[in-house]
């Protein structure tokens, strides 16, 4: 075996010297160009996390970004809500059904809760080891190496990013964490946009809603209808599982409720002696917008509160001032749901003061109208006095004094039938100038004339054709209330007996006040009374007359057609209106 030149040998050793140099000068190219490209690959997803506005995508992409960056297996962003507790989580890397079988997200326990107390940046080899670790439910994949940052807006904890099984490597380095942080300080830039443009956006819906509101009302729409649609709008927006108005009346008192949504039949129709122990007391009693974190067991609620079984958070306002308040709009989200956050609900009170403008414009309006419509009542009553009236009774007096100069028999029955007709009809228009001006009283009884039109309506159905009325007379002033009464029986009674009983195809029904009496005829052309009817009904309108000293007839129509006309007469005293 041959001995080593020594010149061989010194050649040697320069070249080994130089293929170390050289690996280590390409070690340092890797790691710089590794460098470069995490750099990039940071920049990438500063770059795209930025581009979005739509904040749950911007969420999104914030965890598949820190996912990516550092090469973890699983990722998550927890938003933290009230009570240091997590309002929202987003996983990366479980899938759907591993999901599912695992159940209910996380709420902030554990290690997680560890980082929501203490928002510092939190390595961990091995996840277990940490003494506020929780342990993970059944179906959960094992996790050991952990790497969590939080996420600030301006100076507020927004929530934390956790990053879980760094791969190729046992945990997370001091560079997987600077990346992490220098995206994180991105993300709250990216989540503060997202949020400006989300506010800015459900503001303009906000104002939308109520120009719609208020140009609905306006157009003659109802209230119910365009209250309907405000619910809808705001249950919308707001992201509420119900939504209700309560309509509130001048003492306080709950006089109906409109409900739209989860649990809505529970809520509509209220109507209570007193708002006390409701929710829309508690609005009533503060100024402007109310939140209750869990209704359905807040000790203010005390009247019917199961009706909020099942109901968390809440937000509350008033419609309309003190001196004029419509009622009170409350949204409501389902037991468990995170609270209304304060943007997504800071134009509620401008919304429901814009509601309460154009409610109160939406009833001047009304009041204006109805005046309108009692003017024209008014011109017209005058117009029938001053010109019809006033031409029919001349026309009458000329036929009069024509009558001496009429021979032929047949001629002067005719004339005297129109001078009858003519003072028929003018006792007609007198009655029609008088309902013109006759106007009813909010809350009062309504007047003879208009219940005796409601009676005749309401027998429409049953007789399958309208019943011709005639009324004459001041029998909204001359007839007392006893009186009137018994009228709205007798013709209830006889239009009732009419439509069981004749087969009739024409029915005429009068109400005439005249000379200290009051007569009822109703007119049918129908078989007649058959032999051994039943007179109950009959007996009990002539009853009805004796006791106010008064009679009932019924006798067969004297026209061809046949029929039956029945008549109820009475004597007037003095009305008590």
């Amino acid at each position: 075996m041959g001995r080593d030149d020594p010149q061989d040998r010194a050649a040697r050793i320069p070249r080994l010297r130089l293929d170390e140099l050289l690996d280590e000068l390409q070690g340092r190219l890797d790691e710089v160009r590794g460098t470069r490209d995490r750099l990039n690959g940071l920049l990438e997803a500063v770059m795209s996390v930025g581009r979005e506005l739509d904040l749950p995508q911007v969420l999104r992409g914030i965890v598949e970004a820190a996912v990516t960056l550092v090469d973890a297996e699983y990722g998550a962003l927890g938003v933290i809500g009230n009570g240091e507790k997590l309002a929202e989580f987003i996983p990366i890397g479980i899938s759907d059904d591993v999901r599912e079988r695992i159940g209910h997200l996380p709420a902030g326990h554990g290690i997680l809760g560890e980082l929501i107390r203490h928002p510092v940046p939190l390595g961990l080899s091995e996840l277990s080891d940490h003494p506020a670790s929780y342990g993970f439910p059944p179906h959960h994949p094992p996790m050991h190496s952990f790497l969590g940052v939080p996420v600030r807006v301006r100076d507020e904890v927004f929530g934390n990013l956790y990053l879980t099984e760094k791969r190729g490597a046992p945990d997370f380095d001091d560079e997987d964490e600077a990346v992490v942080a220098t995206l994180a300080v991105a993300a709250g830039i990216a989540i503060e946009n997202a949020r400006l443009y989300e506010e800015g956006r459900r503001r303009q819906r906000w104002l939308a809603a109520s120009s719609d509101f208020t140009s609905a009302l306006l157009s003659g729409s109802t209230e119910s209808e365009v209250l309907g649609g405000m619910l809808e709008r705001a249950v919308d927006i707001a992201g509420a599982d119900l939504g209700a108005f309560y309509l509130i009346g001048p003492n306080g008192e709950l006089t109906g409720s409109l409900a739209l949504g989860e649990g809505a039949e529970a809520h509509r129709g209220i109507v209570l002696p007193s708002s006390q122990g409701t929710l829309a007391a508690v609005a009533l009693a503060e100024s402007g917008l109310i939140a209750v974190a869990v209704v359905g067991t807040d000790a203010r609620v005390t009247t019917q509160p199961e009706r909020w079984d099942g109901f968390g958070p809440a937000v509350a306002v008033s419609v309309g001032t003190r001196e004029n308040l419509s009622g009170v709009l409350v949204l409501a989200r389902r037991h468990g749901m995170p609270s209304f956050a304060g943007a997504e609900v800071a134009a509620l009170p401008s919304f429901a003061g814009q509601a309460a403008l154009a409610l109160e414009l939406a009833g001047r309006r009304r009041d204006a109208e109805q005046m309108r419509i009692l003017e024209d009542r008014d011109r017209i009553a005058r117009d029938l006095h001053d010109l019809a009236i006033q031409r029919l009774f001349a026309t009458g007096m000329t036929l009069q004094s024509a009558r001496p100069f009429v021979e032929h028999p047949e001629a002067t029955e005719r004339l005297n039938r129109a001078i009858d007709d003519l003072d028929s009809t003018i006792k007609i228009i007198r009655t029609t100038i008088f309902g013109l001006r006759e106007h009813e009283t909010l809350g009062k009884t309504p007047k003879l004339r208009s219940r005796v039109l409601q009676v005749v309506d309401n027998a429409t159905p049953a007789l399958g054709f309208a019943t011709a009325l005639r009324m004459e007379g001041l029998i909204d002033t001359d007839v007392p209330n006893e009186v009137a009464d018994q009228v709205i029986a007798v013709i209830g009674e006889a239009l009732s007996n009419v439509a069981r009983h004749a087969r009739a195809h024409h029915v005429e029904a009068a109400v005439v006040a005249n000379a200290g009496m009051l007569m009822v005829t109703v007119t049918d052309d129908g078989v007649g009374m058959p032999e051994g009817a039943r007179r109950s009904g009959l007996r009990n309108l002539a009853e009805r007359a004796e006791q106010l000293g008064g009679t009932l007839s019924v006798t067969t129509c004297p026209s061809p057609r046949g029929g039956t006309v029945l008549t109820w007469e009475v004597p007037l005293l003095p009305g008590d209106d």
